[in-house]
């Protein structure tokens, strides 16, 4: 490949001057940033204190919820999290897009989320943010990966490792790379609520 034909591929002059972010996005980012650091610090037990920061950046965080001391997130403003989610150890939450995360899901260590991705049909690769959206009552197992746009329904489950690229409905259990659906998760069944019963 020539020279001549990379630049017609891509340009990383015109990629540099993509407009990707409004000014007032750059002052959040910087106090963010500040901020992101110390927060680390917190200990471990203090889910509420860390989420009372995050609300305060423009996380809408609901009651309950546990998101431990090192989950790296790049945005707070992008996350909207129900009720009674646990988010692990070493979790990304990459936020250039909105990410929704549904009441009882738990994310487990080093998964990844990542709500940004660029138009590789154009010579600028301009900047995408698809949002991604999880509904209620996931498990998200360790280190899996999902991806700019996907909506997975409520009650999956993620296998180690997944790389989820597009949509699942609700109660699928997914596997791989890329991810397909193995099968259907049965309906979960509680042996409390039977031993009360007998």
């Amino acid at each position: 490949m020539t020279d001549f034909q990379r630049e017609e591929i891509f340009s990383a002059r015109l990629h540099r001057g993509n407009e990707n972010y409004r000014p007032e996005e750059y002052r959040r980012r910087v106090l963010w940033m500040a901020l992101r650091g110390p927060l680390r610090l917190l200990p471990r037990f203090c889910y509420e204190t860390r989420n009372r920061i995050l609300r305060a950046f423009g996380a809408r965080i609901g009651r309950e919820v546990r998101i431990y001391a090192d989950v790296d997130i790049f945005f707070p403003w992008n996350l909207e999290i129900g009720d009674e989610v646990t988010i692990g150890p070493r979790v990304q939450l990459y936020s250039l897009g909105p990410i929704r995360i549904g009441a009882g899901t738990m994310i487990s260590y080093g998964a990844h989320f990542c709500a940004g991705t660029h138009d590789y049909t154009r010579r600028n690769l301009p900047l995408l943010k698809p949002e991604i959206r999880l509904g209620a009552g996931i498990w998200v197992c360790t280190d899996a990966f999902i991806g700019p746009g996907v909506e997975i329904g409520d009650f999956s489950i993620v296998g180690a490792r997944a790389v989820v690229l597009k949509s699942f409905p609700s109660l699928s259990i997914l596997g791989g790379n890329p991810a397909r659906k193995v099968k259907d998760r049965p309906l979960p069944s509680d042996s409390r609520s039977r031993e009360a019963t007998s």
